[in-house]
């Protein structure tokens, strides 16, 4: 049965709710009405409306919120749970700590979270002077590298997205991708027994013979066996690739061609061994332990056109410049030398170095910035200004540089070492970091040469293996180069 009240109101009240507690007020245009709504508007009546919507919850009202957790209050805005009570068997200090890390310091003790301040809690109105900031104060540090308040560290996000992230470093594998064995490989720092041609053809000279490796189908071919008397001390192919210079132990100086495997021609003029041969575009320049150097032309018929006399003990090393003006030898002498193309004195003599002067390379990026190598007394890389011989720059390797060579891809260069670490190391220039490492051979690396295409390098060693990496992007394609390592390190022979 009805109630009277409800009958009355023609409303259906809940049980329990009486009429009472709802009113309902008429708006007119008349002075009543306007205390009416004055009266709505009042704080009690949002009090009187927001317990009526949530009779057990007290709501806050505020603008809207950017959380930045290691400055703003979360519990002003009521965002912060309470600490659940501690079960048993529970680490309370591992809670603890683990809220450090997630909200910073503020949040480490249950106290920070029941009183977040000494005086009274801030106004609903404006809780945070931090609410709408996208800054950290300076004066809080996190206390954690792994606090997420590191981030904001920065004076402004527009700063720190203007500054354009480390370009990471490029990936040089570790690992050779290919391996091959090389009987009879001489451990000796004066020779040069390596060269890779213009033809992807690699030359190496192993006891009495010369091998020819093709790098396209992986065929081998025997140039030429010296005899048991002589010995094969240098090779060096010619830019264009089709023919190869060969320096004896006898002092010879033989030319082949390297693709009909016939001899073209022998010279002679030196007393002991060739160990260092250099074509330029048309003079093919020798060094030897007498320690002159020959400069042979293949259109006149006599044994050289010219002697070089400056060292006074053995040429070990020889470099002509790119653009064939200038001739860069070094000798036993620890001395490095730079000859003009037409003259019989030496136009450059730079003794810094303090042991034998084997590594030699100019610069394919630059004129006239010229960089060699110490031996074992000395261990250091040091670059030159070939215009004014001053030296620009040095770094000491810790160990005896054997071999130098640019990349004509990048503005870096590689360096083999000796005693007494046997490394293979890649370097940036100017900066001279190190972009890698590399290990693998178990004695001096005293030979190295460059792929036609300057991606991969060959090293050899008196370990009589000849282990090739891949270092340098291609000039198209920047990219890193794949590690080909897995599937390609099956060891080969080469003869």
């Amino acid at each position: 049965m009805e109630s009277p009240q409800t009958k009355k109101s023609g409303l259906n009240l809940p049980a329990g709710m009486s009429g009472t507690s709802l009113r309902l007020d008429t708006f007119a245009s008349s002075p009543s009405s306007s205390r009416s709504i004055a009266s709505l508007t009042s704080p009690s009546s949002l009090r009187s409306i927001s317990n009526l919507t949530s009779p057990s919850k007290s709501s806050t009202c505020s603008d809207r919120f950017i959380p930045c957790r290691s400055s703003s209050r979360l519990h002003t805005f009521g965002l912060v749970d309470r600490p659940s009570p501690v079960k048993e068997g529970s680490n309370e200090a591992y809670s603890r700590l683990l809220k450090r890390e997630l909200f910073g310091s503020d949040f480490a003790s249950p106290s920070s979270l029941s009183s977040p301040s000494a005086g009274a809690p801030p106004s609903p109105i404006s809780p945070s002077k931090n609410m709408l900031r996208f800054k950290t104060d300076h004066s809080t540090t996190p206390s954690s590298p792994y606090s997420p308040s590191i981030l904001g560290q920065q004076s402004t996000f527009a700063s720190d997205s203007s500054t354009p992230p480390p370009k990471p470093p490029r990936k040089v594998p570790k690992t050779p991708h290919k391996v091959l064995d090389a009987p009879s490989l001489q451990d000796d720092f004066y020779l040069n027994l390596v060269d890779w041609s213009s033809q992807n053809v690699l030359a190496v000279g192993l006891g009495t013979c010369v091998y020819l490796w093709s790098a396209s189908n992986s065929k081998v071919t025997k140039l030429c066996d010296l005899g048991p008397y002589d010995g094969v001390c240098s090779v060096q192919w010619t830019r264009e690739g089709s023919f190869i210079s060969i320096g004896t132990n006898l002092g010879q100086v033989q030319v082949w061609d390297g693709t009909q495997c016939k001899k073209v021609r022998t010279m002679g003029g030196h007393q002991t061994r060739t160990g260092v041969l250099a074509w330029n575009s048309r003079i093919l320049a020798s060094g030897s332990r007498d320690r002159n150097i020959l400069q042979h032309d293949m259109r006149v018929s006599g044994d050289f056109i010219s002697k070089l006399v400056g060292h006074k003990s053995e040429v070990c090393g020889l470099k002509w410049s790119c653009d064939d003006r200038e001739l860069a030898s070094g000798g036993n002498d620890n001395q490095l030398l730079v000859w003009n193309q037409h003259s019989q004195q030496p136009a450059l003599r730079l003794t810094e170095h303090t042991a034998a002067v084997k590594a030699i390379a100019w610069s394919p990026h630059q004129s006239g910035l010229l960089v060699s190598g110490g031996g074992t007394a000395d261990r250091c890389i040091r670059f030159w200004n070939t215009t004014n011989g001053h030296q620009l720059n040095s770094v000491d390797t810790g160990s005896q540089v054997c071999n130098l060579v640019w990349s004509k891809n990048v503005n870096e260069l590689v360096s083999t070492h000796g005693y007494s670490q046997n490394q293979i190391m890649v370097w940036k220039y100017p900066s001279l970091a190190k972009v890698a490492t590399l290990t693998g051979h178990s004695m001096r690396v005293l030979y190295l040469a460059m792929s036609p295409d300057g991606q991969t390098i060959v090293t050899g060693a008196g370990d009589e293996t000849l282990r090739f990496w891949n270092i340098f992007p291609s000039m198209k394609a920047p990219a890193p180069v794949k590690d080909t390592g897995l599937w390609s390190l099956g060891r080969t022979q080469i003869r």
